[in-house]
C-alpha cells in the first residue's frame, strides 16, 4: 500500500505504527513551570551524552522554554497518560495537580516518571515543520520500578507486566 505523501492523515497513521515513549520537557521560566509533551524524544550520543526532541515551529511553548538555562526531561510513567494530555493542553493548566520539583538550575522534573534528564540546548536543526533540538545531558536518574508510558496508534499504552523472577 502506498501513501500519498502530502496526505497528513495518512502520514500520521503510518507514523503512529511506530511506538514511542512520551516525555515532558519543562523548566522554570520567570519563576513558573513551563513545559510541553513530546513523543519525538530519542538518544543521540554516549560521548558526549546527547539526546534530542523535535518541536513544531507552531509551538508557543518552545520559545519560552528555549530561554531557560536548563531543561528537565521526564520520561513519563505508564500511569501518567492524563498528565500527558494536560501537558498538550492550555499552558495555564499544564501543571495543575501534577507533582513536580525544580532543581537548583530551574529544570522541572515530574514525580512518578520512569526516568529524568537535566539538559541544556546544544544545537537546533531546522527540519521541515519542526526543529530537531539536540540536548546535552548534565544529570540523569532512573526509577526501575516505573514502566514508561507508550504512545502507539494515537493511544497511550503500557508495556506488558514484567514476568516474575524465580525465587
Amino acid at each position: 500500500m502506498t501513501a500519498v505523501l502530502h496526505d497528513t492523515t495518512s502520514l500520521r497513521a503510518v507514523y503512529g505504527a511506530f511506538p514511542t515513549g512520551v516525555t515532558a520537557i519543562a523548566a522554570l521560566v520567570d519563576g513558573e513551570p513551563a513545559g510541553l509533551a513530546a513523543s519525538s524524544f530519542t538518544t543521540v550520543s554516549l560521548a558526549p551524552p546527547l539526546v534530542s526532541v523535535c518541536v513544531a515551529h507552531t509551538s508557543g511553548t518552545w520559545p519560552v522554554l528555549r530561554r531557560a538555562g536548563r531543561l528537565g526531561v521526564s520520561v513519563l510513567g505508564a500511569g501518567q497518560g492524563a498528565l500527558c494530555r494536560r501537558l498538550a493542553g492550555p499552558a495555564a493548566e499544564r501543571f495543575a495537580g501534577a507533582p513536580w520539583r525544580a532543581d537548583e538550575d530551574g529544570a522541572v522534573l515530574l514525580d512518578g516518571s520512569a526516568a529524568w534528564f537535566t539538559c541544556s540546548v546544544d544545537d537546533e536543526i531546522r527540519a521541515g515543520d519542526h526543529d530537531i533540538v539536540v540536548l546535552r545531558v548534565h544529570d540523569l536518574r532512573l526509577d526501575r520500578d516505573v514502566d514508561p508510558l507508550v504512545f502507539h496508534a494515537s493511544s497511550f499504552r503500557s508495556l506488558l507486566p514484567r514476568p516474575q523472577e524465580p525465587r
